[in-house]
C-alpha cells in the first residue's frame, strides 16, 4: 500500500528569526504552503528558499479564517498544521510516517511541549497538551473563536506519541506583548458573540487560573520560569475580562 502524501500548512507574519527553523523540521513532507499576511520583514524570502515551499501573501482575516485559507491551499488530501514557532521532532516525524504508511484514523493529536524562557515546560498544564494537527483534509477545518483556534476532525482521532517542539516566549516581554493583542481580540470576539464579564470573573478568574495551574498543575515543580508563566497566565485572564467589561461599560462622557 502506497502511503499518501502530506502537506504542511503555516500562516505567518514577520517570523523572519523563526520560520527557517520550522521549515527545516518538515524537509520530509512532500509540500509545504506558507500563507503570509503581509510581514515586514524577511519571512517570505526566507519562505521561498525552501525546497517544495509555496508562498501565498494575504490579507489578515483572523487566526481561524487564515489557518483554514492555508489548509485549503493544500494540495494533498492529508495536512500538518504547524505555527512559525512550532517544530517536528524527530521522533514525532519518525511516528507519522510510520502511521502514514496505513492510516487507522481521520486525524492525529500529538503533545506539544513548550520552551518558555529557556526552559522546557513540563507542568503547568501546558504538557502534554496535545494538539490535532495531522488531519485528512476533506474531514477537517479550522474553528474555535479568535484568537483561540482548534482544529476539529469530523471522524476517529488517534494519538502519537512524539513531541511537537513550541518555542513560545524568548522573554517576559514577548509574552506580555502577546497578552496585549490575544486578550484584545479575544475581549472583541467575546463582545461580538454577546458574551459578558462581570466584577466577579475579573477579580476571581485570574486567581483561581493562578491555583490550578500553579498548585492542582503542579507548575510550581517548573522553578522560576513556571511561576513567570503562571502569574502571566492569570495576568492574561484578568485582562481579558477586564477588556470585555470595559466594553460593555463605556466611559460616560462628560
Amino acid at each position: 500500500m502506497t502511503a499518501p502524501k502530506i502537506s504542511a500548512a503555516i500562516i505567518t507574519f514577520n517570523e523572519e528569526a523563526k520560520i527557517a527553523d520550522c521549515l527545516k523540521s518538515l524537509y520530509w513532507v512532500d509540500e509545504i504552503v506558507v500563507v503570509d499576511s503581509h510581514s515586514a520583514d524577511r519571512t517570505r524570502e526566507i519562505a521561498a528558499s525552501f525546497p517544495k515551499t509555496r508562498v501565498i501573501e494575504r490579507d489578515w482575516p483572523g487566526h481561524v479564517k487564515q489557518k483554514n485559507i492555508a489548509l485549503d491551499e493544500t494540495s494533498n488530501e492529508w495536512a500538518l498544521s504547524l505555527d512559525a514557532d512550532e517544530r517536528v521532532s524527530e521522533k514525532l516525524r519518525e511516528e507519522i510516517l510510520a502511521v502514514m504508511q496505513n492510516p487507522k484514523a481521520d486525524g492525529y493529536a500529538m503533545p506539544r511541549r513548550v520552551y518558555y524562557i529557556n526552559r522546557w515546560i513540563k507542568h503547568c498544564g501546558w504538557y502534554p497538551a496535545r494538539k490535532v494537527r495531522l488531519v485528512k483534509k476533506s474531514l477537517a477545518r479550522w474553528g474555535g473563536t479568535d484568537p483561540h483556534d482548534t482544529l476539529r476532525v469530523t471522524g476517529k482521532v488517534e494519538n502519537l506519541n512524539g513531541d511537537l517542539y513550541h518555542l513560545s516566549f524568548d522573554s517576559i516581554y514577548s509574552h506580555f506583548r502577546t497578552i496585549d493583542n490575544f486578550t484584545r481580540v479575544a475581549a472583541q470576539e467575546a463582545f461580538k458573540e454577546g458574551k459578558k464579564s462581570t466584577v466577579i470573573d475579573v477579580t476571581l478568574r485570574p486567581l483561581f487560573t493562578f491555583v490550578k495551574m500553579y498548585f492542582l498543575k503542579l507548575g510550581f515543580l517548573d522553578g522560576i520560569p513556571g511561576l513567570i508563566l503562571c502569574v502571566l497566565s492569570a495576568f492574561h485572564t484578568y485582562t481579558k475580562y477586564d477588556r470585555l467589561y470595559a466594553l460593555h461599560h463605556p466611559p460616560t462622557p462628560k
